[in-house]
């Protein structure tokens, strides 16, 4: 739904209990610090061994080349002879340093005997004992000891950090009381929804209040609804509202390759919620753990997902009454949940949160209007009445796309066409104005698309027009746009057969007017065949099948999820169905057409304004089927515009000439 950035400044802070222990901040930052550490350590060594580094050369090497007076100092160890050649000796001063391998058993008075004839300074090497024992004994047990407590020492212990043992400790992210900064201020749109959670509310600011008649208050609060509807924002509301902590967890966050995880991290989530009550647990997306058992799992009694659910449904089960922990989750998805999940004692209260009305658009439109530097004269309620079906989510995104665009142009507001061309971009697509159209498609989308406006204008029951345009979105070549008056909570049979009229005008406008039918009528229709069905298999709509359902194709029965392709009627009675629909549409079909064909010439001067527009409002729309001119600039001439206001820029000998002046 709809959410401010701006925190609530008169939030009444709770007293902390005694005896509770606050919520242990998340240690962050010690995978980084190990890794700096062997970095370290790797670069130390490296830079040791590389001040010993040197070329080997064999002993016989070594005695010619002290013969040959190439050889300036030496050093004589206790495994090796190292030492340096003189600069006449060699060409790159790297090449100077050498070593030889050399063993104690060797003589070496006569080794010294010539190196002092020879007139090289030579030496014994220091022994440094307890680096010597250092880096053969100690080194390799503190490392061994090292490696042990990383790995194994602080995984036993469920460290943070842990890589091997820690996959049972729960993924939750926790935000304290004072970063949850959403309130019910920031929610609009579910009224009756943050009506049903305000007990959850009060419970967790006054727990004494309740206990006192004996009264048990929910364990579980279940949201339901479509995407994007703010079922997260209001359970993040609900922590905000309470003050109190908020653990936040995916329902898939539970599942992993390792059998037994699932339920360890369950255990571990409501432990750690249960140390800082009161507070909120919020599992989103639910169904991905809590499907029905049975045909749903497919790997029998030890399904790791059968047992994760198997966990959440004893730890909600062996809540206390003053716990003080309060299960919320939220799905999209609530007709396949496990009735054992759903039930009085777990989940005690199911919220629906449905797709916004009218008004509740309105309410989130002018939230997420606050935020952005709106038009004195927007409609925000015309831009309301034309987003039907749109969730929170697709409103903000409106919003959003509309302040870009007006950005992108350089203006100093958002205007009402920026909103509009941004709700048909969230809906449809962006528009295709690049795209190149043949003049013989162009001809057909113009007669399809005035085929729709014509029947909608028309007809009575039909939502009214809100425009129509010619320009590619998405992938449509057209399209049509209405404008209801209101929300629409039931379907009456008028208003049915009234769309299925709508859907059929740009077929029957192609057939009439260009001599041809073309595939731009595919989602009309899909959508009137959709319809139909609806009206006598679910709705009883039809006086031949009568007032009986044979099935809906919306939400899913015990049944159907158990077999999905069983169906509740005969082969005889699927026939007569089929009949029925093919009836109905036929009889819808001729009546589209019998309407164009009263107002033919009307069509005709909708199109052709189209082919010169590319797009009209109602009101044009309206002028033109009462007979006058429409007077306003092409999509050329506004082109033209546009590039007379810009300066054209200066040719290559014109910007030279400019230069030397």
């Amino acid at each position: 739904m709809s959410k401010n950035t701006d925190p609530q400044k008169n939030m009444k802070r709770r007293p902390v209990k005694s005896g509770k222990k606050p919520p242990v901040p998340p240690q962050k930052g010690k995978p980084l610090n190990y890794l700096v550490i062997v970095l370290l350590i790797i670069a130390a060594m490296t830079f040791i061994s590389q001040g010993f580094t040197a070329k080997t050369i064999e002993f016989s090497q070594f005695l010619t080349d002290l013969d040959n007076d190439k050889i300036d100092t030496v050093v004589i160890g206790s495994y090796e002879i190292k030492g340096e050649l003189k600069d006449t000796a060699v060409q790159d001063p790297k090449d100077k340093p050498f070593r030889v391998d050399y063993r104690p058993s060797m003589d070496d008075s006569k080794l010294t005997d010539k190196l002092t004839a020879s007139g090289v300074t030579w030496k014994y090497e220091e022994h440094q004992v307890l680096l010597e024992f250092f880096m053969s004994f100690i080194f390799p047990i503190l490392l061994i000891v090292g490696l042990f407590y990383f790995l194994f020492a602080r995984n036993m212990r469920g460290g943070a950090g842990g890589m091997l043992m820690s996959f049972g400790r729960s993924r939750h992210r926790l935000q304290g009381k004072d970063h949850v900064k959403v309130t019910f201020n920031d929610v609009a749109g579910i009224e009756e929804a943050k009506d049903e959670v305000g007990e959850i509310i009060e419970f967790l600011k006054n727990p004494k209040k309740f206990q006192r008649l004996g009264g048990r208050i929910p364990r579980g609060v279940l949201l339901i609804g479509p995407p994007g509807c703010g079922k997260t924002l209001l359970a993040k509301a609900i922590a905000g509202e309470a003050n109190v902590p908020f653990f936040s967890i995916s329902g898939s966050d539970f599942v992993e390759m390792f059998v037994g995880v699932g339920a360890s991290r369950v255990r571990d989530l409501f432990k750690s919620a249960k140390d800082n009550s009161p507070c909120i647990i919020f599992l989103d997306e639910v169904d991905a753990i809590g499907r029905k058992r049975g045909a749903g799992f497919a790997g029998g009694g030890h399904d790791e997902r059968e047992q994760t659910l198997n966990a959440i449904l004893v730890e909600m089960d062996g809540f206390d009454t003053n716990d003080q922990v309060i299960v919320v989750a939220a799905t999209n998805r609530g007709d396949i949940l496990d009735h054992a999940l759903t039930r009085p004692g777990r989940f005690d209260r199911q919220v629906v949160v449905p797709l916004p009305d009218l008004k509740g658009r309105m309410q989130i439109l002018k939230v997420h209007a606050k935020k952005v530097k709106m038009a004195p004269d927007t409609d925000l309620e015309r831009v309301a009445r034309g987003t039907p079906m749109f969730s929170g989510a697709d409103l903000e995104a409106t919003i959003n796309e509309a302040a870009l665009a007006a950005t992108m142009s350089n203006k100093d507001h958002v205007e009402l066409a920026d909103l509009e061309e941004a709700r048909d971009k969230v809906r449809w697509g962006r528009a295709k104005k690049s795209r190149m159209v043949d003049d013989l498609e162009r001809k057909v989308t113009a007669y399809h698309e005035a085929g729709h406006t014509i029947v909608q204008c028309l007809l009575d029951d039909a939502d009214p027009l809100h425009k129509v345009s010619i320009i590619p979105r998405g992938p449509m070549g057209g399209a049509t746009f209405s404008l209801p008056e209101k929300d629409r909570t039931m379907f009456t049979r008028k208003y049915c057969l009234a769309l299925m009229q709508v859907c059929f005008g740009g077929r029957i406008a192609e057939v009439l007017f260009c001599d041809d039918i073309s595939s731009g009528a595919q989602s009309d229709i899909d959508q009137a065949t959709k319809i139909a069905r609806q009206m006598i298999v679910t709705w009883g709509m039809s006086d031949k099948m009568g007032p009986i359902s044979y099935g809906s194709d919306q939400g899913m029965t015990d049944q159907s999820y158990i077999f999905p392709s069983q169906r509740e009627y005969s082969e005889q009675t699927a026939q007569e169905i089929d009949r029925e629909i093919k009836d109905l549409v036929d009889q819808t079909y001729k009546r589209a057409q019998t309407l164009i064909e009263a107002n033919r010439d009307k069509l005709n001067d909708v199109a052709q304004a189209l082919l010169k527009y590319e797009t009209l409002d109602a009101s044009e729309v309206k002028l033109i089927m009462d007979g006058e001119t429409l007077d306003k600039p092409t999509v050329g001439e506004l082109l033209a515009q546009e590039q007379a206001k810009t300066p054209p820029s200066p040719t290559p000998s014109e910007q030279s000439a400019n230069d030397k002046t």
